[in-house]
C-alpha cells in the first residue's frame, strides 16, 4: 500500500470519527473541542468539516459550536448478503410489530432497499414498506413517539398525561432512559425516571395522551443498565422474581421444546412425552395471557398464585358456554 493510499485511508477513517462525534454532540461542539477529541490541528477540523458537508452530511454552525442536524442526517451503511438477510428478518418482525402507518418505518425501510445490490432482498422490503404505508394513520402516536425520541436522544425532561386502564389520568415528568418493544402483544414502552412517584417507571406509550418536550436536561445514572432492568422481565414489567413450573401436554410438547421462550428456561422431559417448562420471570401478570393462550395444554404447578388465576378465568370461560341442554 502506497503512502498515498494511507493518507486516504486515514483521512476517511477520521472523517467518520468526526461524522460520529458530531451526530452524538446534539448541542454542538466548539472547533477547539474537536480538535482535541479527534488528536488533530484545529485547521484540520476546518478541512474536516468542509469535506463533510461537501459530502452532504447536514452539518450546522452556531455561535461558534458545529453539529449534525439528526433529523437530515443519512447514515451509510454497507452489507454483505448474509447480513442484508438479517435485516430482511428485522424488517420483517418490524412490519408485523407496526399496526399503523409510520411514516419513520416507512421511509426506513425503502431507504434499506433502496441501499441493498441483492434485487430479491430489496424488493421484499419495498414491498413491506407498502403493507406499512396501507395502514391507517395514527397521528397522535406518531407525534408522541417523535418527541420521546428527541427526549432520549437529546436527554431532555418531557411531560406526559399518562391514562393507564381503568385507572384515572395522571400528569408526570419523566426521564426517558430507554426505549422498548414488546415481542408478546405489540407495543412501545418507554422506561425511565418518574419524578411523581420519584422513582424508575415503564409507561406505554400508546396510552400517553399528551407529551411536552421540556427545556431541562437529565443524565441517566451510570448505575441504570436497562438489560438488567429488564433481565427478569416477561416482556417489560420489572417486578420482583416469581419462579413458574409448567407442564405441557405430549401434543404440544414439541412446540415448546423448538422455542427459547425466556433466557431463564430450563426444560424436563417426561415419560410420557409431555414436558415441564421452568422459568424465573418478574411477576405474573405479563405471562398470565401466554399461559392461557395454551388452553388445556397447559397446567400450571406453581406458583398458586397463577394456579389459581388461570382456575378463574377457566371458571369465567365455562359460564360463556355452559347450557342446561
Amino acid at each position: 500500500m502506497t503512502d498515498t493510499d494511507n493518507r486516504l485511508r486515514s483521512k476517511a477513517a477520521r472523517l467518520r470519527h468526526l461524522e460520529h462525534i458530531l451526530y452524538n454532540a446534539p448541542n454542538g461542539l466548539s472547533v477547539i473541542e474537536l480538535a482535541k477529541r479527534c488528536g488533530v490541528h484545529r485547521r484540520t477540523i476546518y478541512r474536516d468539516l468542509d469535506a463533510l458537508a461537501e459530502s452532504g452530511a447536514p452539518i450546522w454552525q452556531h455561535n461558534g459550536k458545529y453539529g449534525i442536524d439528526r433529523n437530515e442526517y443519512l447514515a451509510t451503511i454497507r452489507l454483505n448478503l448474509h447480513e442484508a438477510v438479517a435485516l430482511f428478518f428485522a424488517a420483517r418482525l418490524l412490519s408485523h410489530h407496526s399496526d399503523e402507518h409510520n411514516p419513520h418505518i416507512v421511509s426506513a425501510l425503502n431507504q434499506l432497499a433502496a441501499g441493498l445490490p441483492d434485487q430479491t432482498i430489496a424488493d421484499h422490503i419495498a414491498r413491506l414498506a407498502n403493507i406499512v404505508r396501507d395502514r391507517p394513520p395514527h397521528p397522535h402516536y406518531i407525534q408522541t413517539l417523535e418527541k420521546l425520541t428527541r427526549a432520549w436522544a437529546d436527554r431532555r425532561m418531557v411531560r406526559i398525561r399518562y391514562r393507564p386502564p381503568n385507572r384515572p389520568l395522571t400528569e408526570r415528568e419523566i426521564a426517558p432512559y430507554f426505549l422498548e418493544v414488546v415481542r408478546m402483544t405489540p407495543g412501545v414502552y418507554v422506561i425511565g425516571y418518574d419524578r411523581l412517584r420519584d422513582d424508575v417507571r415503564t409507561f406505554k406509550v400508546e396510552r400517553i395522551e399528551h407529551a411536552e418536550l421540556l427545556t431541562e436536561h437529565y443524565t441517566i445514572p451510570k448505575e441504570f443498565d436497562p438489560y438488567d432492568h429488564l433481565a427478569h422481565a416477561w416482556e417489560v414489567m420489572n417486578e420482583a422474581a416469581v419462579t413458574i413450573h409448567l407442564r405441557f401436554s405430549a401434543q404440544i410438547a414439541p412446540r415448546i421444546r423448538e422455542n427459547r421462550w425466556h433466557h431463564s428456561q430450563q426444560l424436563t422431559e417426561n415419560p410420557d412425552g409431555s414436558c415441564d417448562l421452568h422459568l424465573t420471570v418478574g411477576g405474573i401478570r405479563e405471562i398470565l395471557s401466554w399461559v392461557l393462550s395454551w388452553g388445556a395444554d397447559v397446567e400450571v404447578l406453581e406458583p398458586e398464585e397463577l394456579r389459581l388465576e388461570v382456575i378463574n378465568h377457566a371458571r369465567r370461560i365455562l359460564t360463556h358456554y355452559n347450557t342446561t341442554s
